[in-house]
């Protein structure tokens, strides 16, 4: 199971519910990734996309734990253990969580890898991911050259869990 997220310098991930920031590379970057996989996200992050509905080309499972709440093209998972058994028989390598913070909060344990997009920025945020740079559980395979869009430098950079 791994994790997309973008951050900024401070580990940031959002703001009143939105993005830091949209960066066409960065988007490009997420489908190519999620395309033909498993994502699993939580009711407020898929309310931030178009139309509030399920990517396509995927297999949604939402976390909610609201009860009654249901989504035309996606799975709901009521709890941590509803979601495994919807994904029972699902390779963990097609398993990819995709947010918000509490999701990925609650999902990063069982995460082997994080692909992660990091701007070059201080945003004004109210949420933020856990800093794998401070966590030794964690390391650097692979980044990216620095990239750029309308002023923001941002770069790719994989993390796994070391063993």
């Amino acid at each position: 199971m791994f994790i997309v997220v973008a951050v900024d310098q401070n580990w940031a991930i959002g703001y009143e519910n939105k993005l830091l920031a949209s960066v066409p590379e960065d988007m490009k970057n997420f489908r190519r990734i999620t395309t033909g996989k498993t994502v699993i996200l939580g009711r407020k992050t898929l309310e931030t996309f178009p139309g509030g509905k399920p990517l396509p080309k995927r297999r949604n499972i939402i976390l909610s734990t609201n009860t009654s709440y249901e989504v035309e093209g996606a799975e709901v998972a009521h709890s941590i253990e509803e979601m495994w058994e919807l994904l029972n028989g699902t390779s963990t390598e097609d398993l990819c969580v995709i947010g918000g913070a509490s999701i990925y909060k609650l999902l990063l344990p069982y995460c082997n890898q994080a692909v992660i997009t990091k701007f070059d920025r201080a945003f004004t945020a109210d949420t933020y991911f856990p800093n794998l740079d401070a966590d030794s559980s964690w390391e650097v395979v692979e980044e990216s050259e620095v990239k750029e869009h309308e002023g923001l430098e941002f770069k790719f950079v994989e993390y796994r869990r070391k063993e």
